[in-house]
C-alpha cells in the first residue's frame, strides 16, 4: 500500500467538545443509572419480604370461610340522616361498673367468661312483673325475683349463628353465612317453631304494637325483614327497611309508634365505608383473619355511634349522631323511659342516658 492510499483510508479524528450540555447529558444518565438500580434494589427488598409473607399466609389457617355479599351503596347522610352532635349531650351512668349492657341489663365477667356466665342479650317485661331474658348460651329464660324457669309466655327471638358463638360476633358479620333463623317460643306447648331461616345474623326483635308482625334486625345485610304472625298476611315475610346507613342491632318501639334502631357500625356516605368494601372480597378478609385478631381489626372499624328513628312505616324521622364515640361509644340498643333515652352498649363499660327534650 502506498502513501496515498494510506492516507485515503486514515480518517480525520474530529477533536472533542465539551459543553454545558454534555455535562448534563452525562450527569442525566448517571441519574437514570442510580434510579435504575434503587428500583432493582427496592424492589428486590420489597420481594424478599412480600414473597415469604404470602407464602406464610397461604399456609396459616384462617378462622373463617367467607361469602361474598351484594350490598347496595350506603344512602346519603342527608336530610334528617345529616351528621350531628347530639348523643353527646347524653350522660353516661354506672361508668366502669359494668360490662358491656347489651339490653340494658348488667353483665359481668369477661368475654372468655361468656360460655360459662351466658350473654344476655334481649330482655323484655312479662306478665306479674317477671322478666323474659334471651342469653346467647342459655337460651329463654323468664325470671323473677326468686326462681329462674325456662317457661314464658309466647315469645319472638332469634339464633344468630348455629356455627359462632356471641363473642364472635364479628367473625359472623365477615363471614356472612346465612345459617341464622327467627324463633317463636310457645308458653302453652312449651315448643320452639322455626320461623325465617337463611337469615345472615338476624339480631334484634320487636313486635309490632298491632301484634300482627314482627321485626328483625339482619345485622349483616343493614336491614330489617318483617314476618307476619296474624291476620291475612300470617306466614309471609317482606322487606321492612333495606339498605340502611349502619349495621342494626337491636330494635325498641318509641312512643310515636315507630321504632328505635341502634347501629352497631356506621357506613359512611360521603366517605369510606370498610364493610362494604369488603363484601364481595372473600379473599381479603382471609388474608386479615389470618394475620389478626378480632380484637385488632376491632380497633380499625370507627367509634361513630349512630341511633334513628323509623316511623310505623319504616321511613327515617330523626338521627342522632356521636362522630367519633366521644360521649356514646359501641351503641346496641336505644331504649324510651319517661322522656329519656337509655342507650346499651356491646363494649362499653357504662349505659347512656339522652333527656329527649334536650335534643
Amino acid at each position: 500500500m502506498n502513501e496515498a492510499e494510506g492516507l485515503r483510508q486514515r480518517r480525520p479524528v474530529r477533536p472533542q467538545v465539551i459543553t454545558e450540555d454534555s455535562s448534563a447529558q452525562e450527569a442525566k444518565e448517571g441519574s437514570t443509572y442510580s434510579s435504575k438500580v434503587f428500583r432493582v434494589t427496592f424492589l428486590t427488598l420489597a420481594a424478599s419480604v412480600v414473597v415469604p409473607l404470602l407464602g406464610v399466609t397461604v399456609l396459616l389457617d384462617c378462622p373463617i370461610d367467607p361469602q361474598p355479599i351484594s350490598l347496595k351503596e350506603p344512602p346519603l347522610l342527608t336530610g334528617v340522616l345529616e351528621p350531628n352532635i347530639k348523643l353527646r349531650k347524653a350522660e353516661r351512668l354506672w361508668e366502669n361498673e359494668l360490662v358491656g349492657p347489651e339490653s340494658i341489663v348488667n353483665i359481668g365477667g369477661t368475654r372468655e367468661d361468656e360460655p360459662m356466665c351466658g350473654r344476655p342479650l334481649g330482655i323484655r317485661v312479662g306478665p306479674n312483673n317477671t322478666l323474659f331474658v334471651a342469653d346467647a348460651y342459655y337460651g329463654l329464660y323468664e325470671v323473677n325475683p326468686g326462681t329462674v324457669t325456662r317457661d314464658g309466655r309466647k315469645i319472638y327471638f332469634t339464633d344468630s349463628s348455629s356455627k359462632w358463638q356471641r363473642r364472635d360476633y364479628l367473625y359472623l358479620i365477615m363471614e356472612a353465612t346465612d345459617d341464622g333463623r327467627l324463633l317463636e317460643y310457645d308458653m302453652v306447648t312449651k315448643e320452639v317453631k322455626v320461623l325465617m331461616v337463611g337469615l345472615r345474623f338476624p339480631n334484634g326483635v320487636q313486635l309490632s304494637l298491632a301484634e300482627d308482625f314482627v321485626l328483625v334486625q339482619e345485622t349483616t345485610m343493614a336491614r330489617i325483614r318483617r314476618y307476619y304472625v296474624s291476620g291475612l298476611m300470617k306466614g309471609g315475610a317482606d322487606m321492612f327497611v333495606e339498605n340502611m346507613p349502619g349495621l342494626p342491632d337491636n330494635i325498641r318501639l318509641s312512643s310515636s309508634g315507630g321504632y328505635w334502631v341502634a347501629m352497631s357500625a356506621v357506613r359512611p356516605n360521603p366517605g369510606f365505608s370498610l364493610l362494604d368494601f369488603l363484601s364481595e372480597k372473600p379473599w381479603i378478609k382471609r388474608m386479615i383473619f389470618k394475620l389478626l385478631s378480632q380484637e385488632t381489626v376491632t380497633k380499625f372499624v370507627p367509634k361513630y355511634s349512630l341511633v334513628v328513628e323509623l316511623s310505623e312505616t319504616g321511613s327515617y324521622r330523626r338521627s342522632f349522631h356521636d362522630p367519633n364515640g366521644v360521649i356514646v361509644a359501641y351503641v346496641s340498643e336505644a331504649h324510651e323511659h319517661n322522656g329519656y333515652l337509655y342507650l346499651g352498649s356491646f363494649r362499653s363499660p357504662f349505659l347512656c342516658r339522652l333527656n329527649l327534650q334536650h335534643v
